[in-house]
Order: C-alpha cells, then sequence, then structure tokens
C-alpha cells in the first residue's frame, strides 16, 4: 500500500506522547513558577514540557518540581541539559556508572548542567516544594538516533566532561574572554556581578557562561530603568527568562505587524527564526533575563544553529541589528507612552547623550 511506514510524526513528537505530561506551545509561557504541572512517572516528581513554536525543536524546555523531600528516580541521557532553580533548596548527585557520586548543592537561581550521559539525581532537602526550569537538546538528539534505549540506556562514559571530578561543583571557573564565563556551577544568576556590554543596549550588561563543557550555553542581560535594548534576530532555540523586572518584547518577521508579548519575572519567550525582537523595560528597576541557546565558543557548532551570527553588527554593515536611529519611530512613541503610564523617566537619551561627550 503506497504510503504505508512513512511517518506521519518525528520520533520526539512520539516521545512526548509517551512521556504522560502536557506540552506547552505557542510563543511563550507567562510565568515558570506557577505553570500547572501533573505527576510525571519518568522523573518520579511533577512536571510539563515546554515546546515554544521558536525553539523548532532544535532544543526545547521542561519544568518539574520536586516535593518537599522528595526524591526524583535517578536519570540519564545522551542530550545535554542545563537547569535553573526557580525555587526552593535541594542536592543533585552525579556519577558514573562504577564511579564516586559528587554532589551539587542548590538554592533558588542556582544554575548547571548536568553532565553529558552521567547518572544524576534530584533531592529536595527543603521543606517547600523545589521548582526548577531545564533547557535541553533532546528533540535534534531523540529524532536522530531514533532509539530510546540508546538515548537513554547508553553505556558510553564522556570522562572528558565528568570523571568524578570532586570539585566538578565548586564554582570556580576563568574567564575565556572579556564576557564569558566557564563553569560548571553558578550559585545565584540573580546576583552574579555582569560586565559592561552597551553593543545591545545603553548602560547594558552581560555574561555569558559555558556549562559542563556543552555545545550549548547560557548568558544573562540586564538594561536600565527606562531603556529598552535594540532591534535583533538571529537562529531558533534561544529560551528568554526573566529574572527580574516587567515590560514587553516586539517580535515581527521583516516586513509583516509587530507582535506584543508583555513580560514579568517568570515569563519564558522563545523568538523564531530570524524574526526581529526587541525587548523594552517597564519597571522601576533593571531589567534582568537568562537566554539558554546554542553557540558554545569552545565547542562550535554548525552554521545551521547559529543563523544570523551578526546579531550584534548593525544591519547597514550587513548584520542582524537595527541600531536605535534605524528604528521604526512608532516602537519609541508606545514606549514612552508605557513609561508615563508607570512614571518612569525615559533615560535612554540621556545615556546616549552622555556618550557622546565622553
Amino acid at each position: 500500500m503506497a504510503g504505508e511506514g512513512l511517518a506521519k510524526m518525528t520520533t520526539y513528537e512520539k516521545w512526548l506522547q509517551e512521556e504522560g505530561i502536557d506540552v506547552v506551545g505557542g510563543y511563550m509561557v507567562e510565568d515558570v513558577r506557577t505553570v500547572p504541572l501533573k505527576p510525571w512517572p519518568r522523573k518520579g516528581g511533577f512536571g510539563v514540557h515546554i515546546r515554544l513554536i521558536g525553539a523548532e525543536d532544535c532544543d526545547a524546555a521542561y519544568v518539574c518540581e520536586i516535593p518537599p523531600h522528595g526524591i526524583l528516580k535517578p536519570q540519564k541521557h545522551l542530550f545535554e541539559e542545563m537547569i535553573l532553580i526557580l525555587s526552593g533548596e535541594g542536592k543533585t548527585e552525579v556519577w558514573n556508572e562504577g564511579g564516586p557520586k559528587v554532589t551539587c548543592h542548590w538554592q533558588e537561581g542556582s544554575l548547571f548542567a548536568v553532565p553529558l550521559n552521567a547518572w544524576h539525581q534530584h533531592v529536595n532537602t527543603g521543606d517547600r516544594p523545589a521548582r526548577y526550569f531545564a533547557v535541553t537538546d533532546a528533540p535534534p538528539v531523540i529524532d536522530l538516533f531514533h532509539n530510546h534505549d540508546f538515548v537513554f540506556n547508553n553505556n558510553f562514559v564522556f570522562s572528558d566532561r565528568f570523571n568524578g571530578q570532586t570539585d566538578y561543583f565548586s564554582g570556580a571557573g576563568r574567564m575565556l574572554d572579556e564576557k564569558t564565563w566557564d563553569t560548571n556551577f553558578v550559585q545565584n544568576v540573580e546576583t552574579f556581578d555582569l560586565r559592561d556590554y552597551e553593543v545591545r543596549a545603553k548602560g547594558g550588561k552581560s555574561i555569558k557562561f559555558e556549562l559542563a563543557s556543552n555545545t550549548m550555553i547560557a548568558h544573562i542581560s540586564e538594561y536600565p530603568v527606562g531603556v529598552y535594548k535594540k532591534a535583533h534576530r538571529h537562529a531558533p532555540g534561544a529560551h528568554v527568562l526573566q529574572l527580574r523586572g516587567k515590560g514587553y518584547t516586539m517580535m515581527w518577521e521583516e516586513g509583516k505587524p509587530y507582535q506584543r508579548f508583555d513580560w514579568h519575572r517568570g515569563s519564558l519567550l522563545v523568538p523564531p527564526r530570524m524574526w526581529f525582537h526587541q525587548h523594552f523595560n517597564t519597571s522601576h528597576e533593571p531589567a534582568r533575563y537568562i537566554a539558554f541557546r546554542w553557540h558554545s565558543k569552545k565547542f562550535l557548532p554548525g552554521k545551521h544553529f547559529h543563523e544570523g551570527e551578526n546579531w550584534w553588527i548593525s544591519t547597514r554593515l550587513g548584520g542582524h541589528q537595527i541600531e536605535y536611529e534605524d528604528e521604526d519611530p512608532r516602537l519609541r512613541e508606545i514606549y514612552l507612552e508605557e513609561l508615563a503610564k508607570e512614571g518612569i523617566p525615559f533615560s535612554l537619551d540621556a545615556l546616549l547623550a552622555g556618550s557622546d561627550k565622553d
């Protein structure tokens, strides 16, 4: 029979169905701290998968919650995983088959990555639920091998990434360049000291994290009160999670209408492939977010994972960033109206004037 044996779903889509928990779609999750969860048989806790349009299955996310003093089931897998603790306190034990266990102690705001294909088990040591947010490259890995046993029960040990080092999660690290921190553990992303970085926003700050020798990375960005970032575009898959402040993001395909997404602490947004997007701070404090994405500087991925890599270079110079002077004036007009509602002064012009004097 014609068409017999042809797939109608990807292997990853089939796996999601087998997981037995909900899958959240769309462009945005309003708050990962409160998104509803369901019992998760594989993990032994509660969870929800997040499969936003902008990720295009080049990566994906999930939220998991551990009951008070609860212990999740041991896991290992051939996909990378970065974890941000949203609430609670606890520990994660990590080990290779037959090797010693190394413990990562975490709290709200802690960031770390599970070493590739290493056994790991999360433990809630507190009296209230512990919730975490994770971003993984599970979709391409599961689709590529289309064999669950290979992905989840593979005995290969990546000793070059993790080999039982007792200080693996000590938080020690090194600067690879002026704003890239190479480490396996960050105690608190909400208070981590950032470096000046005004390429993307006047008065802006940033830091990149290379974690656990992965090809996926994370970065934090912060910009002042009364300021917005420049519009830019890039490859899919950047999961942007708001850590502080409130505001909105305008997203649009070139030549098409703007779409607005209002956000606050805990909101998650993934801009689609090569859609321009621009973040506007309407709070009385600097806005800070963390983005989980591809493009390690230690292990460069293929170009298909970082399309539009010149996202910090002006469109006038062949890049993918719209400078303030080149943007649609309507975007600033809308922002001024929003600031007036909040009683917040517009700070960008003064900052730009100050830099001109320098």
